[in-house]
């Protein structure tokens, strides 16, 4: 019997952590296991390949901090050219398409305008947001952590708002260097609708970004009239381009289901058409919001729309295709669909 021929791997000991790390995320795994891939590979990138290759032979590699027994058996792998066998495993479990539909409006998609860093309650760097997103295919990705009233999620204050756009200048400035082409980390909020449909931070930080996703995440239960009034208060702010997950529902996952908060949905995307708010469909798998029924509403009322992926790491990222494919299934047009959008186009309408 001839011996196994292992298949071959040109990607690098980096690469392969990484694309675990994504596909671990990708297939809703466990945190911690993904934090293990993530910071052995922080721990090896800044060392030359040469350094990498001896502490494989010699054996050390669980000697640097950051790598242990796992995530040694990927490196080693990796560095011999050889395909890791977790790395195999998971392309093999996680790696297919994640929707049976929406592969031709993903297609289609320029970008994602609801992502979260490590800087609120994400898992990951923004740059680790923004390379991911670039290897997507995206041209264009929008940083919306929380906003100062979420103290749960980390929000941003004034103060680390103002230091976080800095960052995303440096970001693109070091994208640019490294030959990023035209992709570009675009610089957003996800802002607290207040209970009286005030936004969640100040205006003239507001006047600085890029573009503003509005979401209700406190008070879910509130009367359906005045949740109704705080809403649309909301859409009328001229500052608020995107309305985020409207419902607050939660259809499944570890934090338990919630029912969606009660409104009067005709009223809240008449004011969306009347004030060009997209009315977002949010693809995370737990939320599913809106429901079909408003979905069905807000594409009869006129409503222009946006596909996010609410990504709180950078597999999450891929979560779009599902949201495409219920955009699909309710035949919406990829024209009334913002993040269709070439860049330019995008921020001229999110400037109003």
């Amino acid at each position: 019997m001839s011996p196994q021929v292992e298949e071959q791997y040109d990607g690098g000991p980096v690469a392969a952590l990484r694309r675990i790390a994504f596909l671990l995320e990708r297939g809703r795994e466990d945190t911690y296991k993904v934090k293990a891939f993530r910071g052995a590979a922080a721990a090896i990138l800044p060392l030359p390949p040469e350094q990498v290759a001896a502490a494989v032979e010699d054996g050390t590699l669980t000697d640097l901090p950051g790598v242990g027994a796992s995530s040694a058996k990927v490196i080693t792998a990796a560095v011999r050219g050889e395909m890791p066998a977790r790395l195999a495993e998971l392309e093999r479990e996680h790696g297919g398409p994640l929707a049976a539909g929406g592969a031709d409006l993903r297609a289609a998609l320029r970008g994602d305008l609801h992502s979260h860093s490590d800087w609120s309650d994400g898992g990951s760097p923004i740059e680790e947001m923004a390379f991911t997103a670039m290897e997507l295919g995206h041209d264009y990705l929008v940083l919306t952590d929380h906003s100062p009233r979420l103290t749960v999620a980390r929000g941003l204050s004034p103060e680390r708002l103002t230091r976080q756009l800095g960052v995303v200048d440096a970001v693109n400035e070091h994208l640019t260097a490294g030959g990023a082409g035209d992709f570009m980390l675009l610089k957003g909020i996800e802002v607290d609708i207040l209970d009286d449909g005030g936004l969640d931070q100040e205006d003239e930080l507001l006047a600085r970004l890029d573009v503003r996703v509005a979401s209700v995440h406190s008070k879910l239960k509130m009367d359906a009239p005045d949740m109704t009034r705080r809403m649309v208060a909301a859409v009328q702010n001229p500052f608020t381009n995107v309305l985020g997950h409207c419902t607050g529902r939660m259809v499944m996952g570890n934090r338990g289901t919630r029912p969606p908060s009660r409104f009067d949905a005709k009223a809240v995307f008449q004011a969306c058409v009347d004030h060009d708010v997209a009315v977002e469909i949010n693809s995370r798998p737990e939320r599913r919001d809106p429901p079909t029924e408003l979905l069905e509403l807000a594409r009869d009322l006129g409503c222009v729309f946006s596909i996010d992926s609410d990504a709180h790491a950078p597999g999450q990222l891929d979560f779009q295709v599902y949201g495409c494919e219920r955009a699909e299934e309710a035949g919406i047009p990829a024209e009334r669909i913002v993040n269709t959008w070439p860049r330019e186009r995008l921020l001229a309408w999110a400037k109003k």
